[in-house]
């Protein structure tokens, strides 16, 4: 019976280590993005605006594509890490 309440325990334990890094890892892909989005596409904006990206502004650029490409991007990211956070916390029987 001590040895069940061991596991259970070292079980709870895995579960919270898991969900902390899967928050952390959501906070950081919405962090990125909120950058890349308000950051690039609204406050620095006139900044970047005097470089050039395919002959477009950059800050416009942004504003217009670059958001949209940082979320792809993020997304293909998230899942790479997530199946490999999955498979480091995977418990046996699943």
């Amino acid at each position: 019976m001590d040895n069940n309440n061991k596991s259970k325990s070292s079980s709870d334990s895995d579960s919270n280590i898991y969900w902390k890094e899967n928050i952390r890892l959501i906070f950081i892909c919405l962090s990125i993005w909120f950058i890349v989005s308000f950051g690039f596409g609204i406050l620095l904006v006139d900044w970047l605006n005097q470089f050039r990206v395919a002959g477009f502004k950059l800050g416009f650029w942004f504003a217009q594509q670059g958001s949209i490409y940082t979320f792809l991007i993020l997304i293909f990211f998230y899942i790479n890490r997530m199946n490999k956070l999955d498979n480091k916390y995977k418990e046996g029987g699943e």
